[in-house]
């Protein structure tokens, strides 16, 4: 890596992907089926929302959040570390949550009070499904299918998506309706933001892709963001390693069209009778005042035929007539959106590693004896 981008580096700091932005999504119904609710903020009754007492299933991103069977955190309640919980039964909260909220970072908590691990987001064994959220970092209204869908718009969700969560199988998004134009292929995982695939609230349709289907890398979007915990662990000893390489991944090019009122020319064919009139009329009035006798009705006569060929060509002047219509152009500019992440390589103990990071890195990053990022 070059002095000046390890020095960029350096000043933006450290930070991993994996803290993502704190949100919990819960579902009506066992395997993440039914209607939904999602909340970044601590709910402390969930009947002002509608869903007291009805969720059955709940996927957890970015930190750990507790849920509770009565209202403002009361009675049995169980810590759900990030991962997805296909059924609230393991822990006695089937239809019984009524009041959620995040931990902080730094909060400790009893193992006991943990619910049984959630189901990774890449498990296979897993019901295929894709939760696609309003905003950025799963915030936001959010969508969840298990079948393909043809049209967003139908769903009131055109265009709408930010970030997405897919879980069992991959899924293709494409821009347009019926699986056309744009598309691209995510895996099982989470994707804080689409718009390192062009297709930031662009995503029209979206269907899950066979397991034994071959797909062409280029297909693919960006690697998802892992779903792991990386915070220091109580008495862990940790190292610094260094960064070999970053690549920062951010949108394609973007086009941009306006609409301009252009003149559109039209050629005049015929004479203009009207003016002709005119003019004959004002030339034999002209001609008449300037002769005498007969040298006045001939004056009287030429200048009505001159008259009325000047006022025949009266609106020539320009030669042309013009109509004006809208004409769309458009033209390619660069992508000014700001990276979504980074690809970060670096080595430890001789061995090299990746990350993905919100945030660029410095010159060297914090490990564990394992070479696992801390933060």
């Amino acid at each position: 890596m070059n002095t000046v981008l390890r020095t960029a580096f350096a000043v933006a700091g450290l930070a991993v992907a994996a803290q993502a932005a704190a949100s919990v999504t819960f579902y009506e119904r066992d395997g993440f089926e039914g209607r939904s609710f999602t909340t970044q903020k601590q709910v402390g009754n969930f009947e002002r929302y509608g869903f007291n007492d009805r969720a059955s299933s709940v996927a957890v991103t970015g930190e750990r959040w507790e849920v509770c069977e009565d209202a403002q955190f009361s009675g049995r309640c169980a810590v759900l570390r990030p991962g997805n919980y296909p059924s609230l039964a393991a822990m006695g909260l089937n239809d019984q949550v009524s009041s959620a909220r995040a931990l902080s970072r730094n909060a400790r908590i009893d193992e006991n009070r943990y619910a049984p691990a959630p189901v990774a987001s890449t498990d296979r064994g897993a019901k295929p499904q894709v939760t696609f959220y309003e905003r950025e970092g799963f915030a936001g209204r959010s969508f969840t299918t298990e079948r393909k869908i043809g049209d967003f718009e139908k769903f009131g969700f055109n265009d709408r998506a930010s970030s997405v969560v897919v879980v069992g199988d991959r899924w293709e998004v494409c821009e347009n309706p019926r699986f056309s134009g744009r598309c691209a292929v995510l895996r099982p995982g989470n994707y804080p933001s689409l718009a390192a695939m062009g297709l930031n609230d662009r995503v029209s349709s979206v269907r899950d892709v066979r397991r034994d289907a071959r797909i062409d890398d280029n297909r693919y979007a960006p690697a998802p963001v892992a779903e792991r915990d990386y915070r220091r662990r109580q008495n862990e000893r940790l190292y610094e390693a260094n960064v070999t390489s970053v690549r920062a991944v951010v949108g394609p090019p973007e086009q941009r069209c306006w609409v301009d009122k252009e003149q559109i020319p039209q050629e005049q064919s015929k004479a203009n009778v009207p003016g002709a009139i005119a003019g004959a009329l004002i030339g034999g009035i002209l001609g008449h005042q300037v002769g005498n006798g007969r040298g006045n009705d001939l004056a009287t006569v030429g200048g009505a035929v001159a008259g009325a060929a000047v006022g025949a060509n009266v609106n020539r002047g320009a030669g042309q007539a013009a109509t004006t219509q809208d004409v769309k152009r458009c033209e390619n500019v660069p992508s000014q959106a700001r990276p979504s992440l980074w690809d970060v390589t670096y080595t430890f103990r001789g061995q090299e590693h990746r990350v993905q990071m919100t945030t660029p890195p410095g010159a060297t990053i914090t490990v564990n004896e394992q070479g696992e990022p801390r933060t």
